[in-house]
C-alpha cells in the first residue's frame, strides 16, 4: 500500500499510539531510564557573543584561562578544590555495576573533579580510586553510616532530581544480587522503591537540625550540598541555603535516571535553561551568590552547554548521562546485542533491566566483565577534558581569564521561549521578553 499520502496525527502519533496499546495489553504504566526525549527549551537555543571589535578576546596558546572551583567554602573546613567545574552526578551501585563505579572515580580523579555515589551507599571500589567523592544522603538511607559519611569529601542530602522531583526511586528485582541487598538490607531479587521523602524531616527547619547533625558528625570538615529537582527553584534555593546548605545542586528535567514511569519523566518538573536564573536570583536576593556556590545538571552534553550554564550564574556542572555514553552506553558496537534484547544502539533506555551490552547499566557478572573500568576511566577522563577545553575555548573567545567570568551579558537567544526562560535579549534586539523593557 502506498502510504505517501497518509498524514500522521500530531497528537497521536506513532509513539503515542504504541503506549496506548501497551496500557490496554498490559494494565502497568511504562517504566524506563534516560530522560525526557520530547524537544524542550535547553542550551542549544543560545549563542555567544564572540569578541569583536567592543571586546577583547584572549589568545588561545599563549593567555591563560583558569577553570578551578571551590565547592562548600561558606561553613566546611575542608571544602573541594576542584581543577575543572564539571563534576560527576550520583549515580548509585545497583544502577550501574561495579566496574562503572570505579571508571567513573578513575576518570573524575584524572581529570581532577569529584564523583558522586547515589543511592545505595558507599563501595570500596568508588572510594579507592576517587580523589574526591560526594557521598549521597537520600531518603531511602540504603547503605547510609556514619564511618562512610566521614570517609566521604563532601555530603549531598538529597531532595529531589530532575527526572522526578516528587518521586522516589527504583531498583527492579533482576539488579538486586546479594551484594546489592547486602548494602541495601533488602531481600534478593525483590523491587526496590525508595521514598520520595526523608523520613526524618517535614521542612526546611527540620532540614536545618539535619544538617547540623551532618555537621558533628564529620567534624564541620565536610561541605554540605542540598540537591533538589527543577519545580519551584526559587524558593527551594532560598530554602535550602537558609537550612545551612554550603552547595545548591540543582537538576534540570532533561536529567536521566535509572528508572521511572515515563509520565514523571516527561511531564514533571522545568528544564535547567528555565532554572538556573531563578536559582540565581534567590542567591543574589540572598546576598550569597558565588559564597554559596551553585551546581546544575540535567542534559549537559558539551563544553558549549558548561559555558553556557556557568554564564547564566552556575559555579559548575554536574554530568550524568553523558558520562554513561563516554563510558560506552549505546555504543554501535553492541549493535546486534541491543537488536537481540528489543532495542538499538543510540536508542536504549532499557536501563531498569539490568541487561545492558556495554555492561554499563547491570549486575550481571558476565557483561559487566565486558567494561575494563581502566579503559573506561581514561575514556571518561578525555570527555572531562574535552568539555573543559571547548569551555575555555568559547570564554577566552569571550575576553575571559576565568570561566567562572562568563556572564548573561555574553549571551543571547534565538527564540522566544528560551530569551523569557533564560532572562536574555533575543538575538539582535535588547529585548527580554517578560522583563516589560
Amino acid at each position: 500500500m502506498d502510504t505517501s499520502a497518509l498524514r500522521e496525527s500530531a497528537t497521536f502519533d506513532r509513539a503515542t499510539i504504541r503506549r496506548i496499546q501497551q496500557a490496554a495489553e498490559t494494565g502497568v504504566y511504562h517504566i524506563r531510564g534516560w530522560g525526557a526525549k520530547r524537544p524542550l527549551p535547553h542550551f542549544d537555543d543560545l549563542l555567544f557573543l564572540g569578541a569583536s571589535m567592543s571586546r577583547y578576546p584572549l589568545e588561545g596558546y599563549r593567555e591563560a584561562c583558569g577553570t578551578d572551583v571551590v565547592l562548600g567554602d561558606r561553613h566546611a573546613s575542608k571544602p573541594l578544590h576542584l581543577d575543572i567545574p564539571v563534576t560527576i552526578a550520583g549515580m548509585s551501585f545497583g544502577a550501574l555495576s561495579a566496574n562503572a563505579k570505579e571508571a567513573l572515580g578513575r576518570g573524575a580523579s584524572d581529570a581532577g573533579t569529584s564523583t558522586t555515589t547515589g543511592d545505595g551507599g558507599m563501595t570500596p571500589e568508588e572510594r579507592g580510586h576517587s580523589k574526591y567523592l560526594v557521598y549521597q544522603y537520600l531518603p531511602s538511607r540504603y547503605g547510609m553510616n556514619p564511618d562512610d559519611l566521614r570517609k566521604a569529601d563532601a555530603i549531598e542530602v538529597v531532595l529531589g532530581q530532575g527526572a522526578k522531583p516528587g518521586g522516589g526511586g527504583m531498583l527492579l528485582g533482576q539488579k538486586i544480587t546479594e551484594r546489592v541487598a547486602g548494602m541495601r538490607t533488602l531481600p534478593v531479587g525483590i523491587d526496590q522503591r525508595s521514598p520520595s521523602r526523608h523520613p526524618d524531616w517535614t521542612g526546611p527547619d527540620d532540614l536545618t537540625i539535619k544538617i547540623a547533625e551532618l555537621r558533628e558528625i564529620t567534624d564541620w570538615e565536610k561541605p554540605i550540598f542540598v540537591k533538589i529537582g527543577a519545580s519551584r527553584p526559587y524558593y527551594d534555593t532560598s530554602l535550602a541555603v537558609k537550612a545551612g546548605a554550603d552547595v545548591v545542586v540543582l537538576d534540570g528535567m532533561q536529567g536521566g535516571t535509572a528508572a521511572t514511569q515515563e509520565v514523571f519523566i516527561e511531564h514533571v518538573g522545568i528544564p535547567i535553561l528555565a532554572a538556573i536564573p531563578m536559582a540565581v536570583e534567590a542567591l543574589q536576593e540572598l546576598g550569597v551568590h558565588r559564597k554559596v556556590q551553585l551546581v546544575v545538571s540535567g542534559g549537559i552534553r558539551t563544553g558549549a552547554d558548561v559555558a553556557k550554564a556557568l554564564a547564566l550564574g552556575a559555579d559548575a556542572v554536574s554530568i550524568g548521562t553523558a558520562a554513561l555514553i563516554a563510558l560506552g552506553d549505546n555504543s554501535p558496537q553492541f549493535a546486534d546485542e541491543y537488536e537481540e534484547i528489543g532495542s538499538a544502539a543510540g536508542f536504549y533506555d532499557d536501563f531498569q533491566d539490568g541487561r545492558d551490552p556495554a555492561g554499563i547499566s547491570t549486575q550481571d557478572p558476565e557483561l559487566m566483565k565486558r567494561l575494563d573500568p581502566v579503559e573506561g576511566g581514561r575514556r571518561i577522563a578525555n570527555y572531562l577534558r574535552v568539555l573543559t577545553l571547548e569551555a575555555q575555548t568559547i570564554a577566552r573567545a569571550c575576553g575571559k581569564s576565568h570561566v567562572r567570568n562568563l556572564e548573561p551579558e555574553d549571551l543571547v537567544a534565538l527564540t522566544l521561549e528560551s530569551a523569557a526562560m533564560a532572562r536574555v535579549p533575543l538575538a539582535g534586539t535588547n529585548w527580554i521578553p517578560g522583563s516589560g523593557l
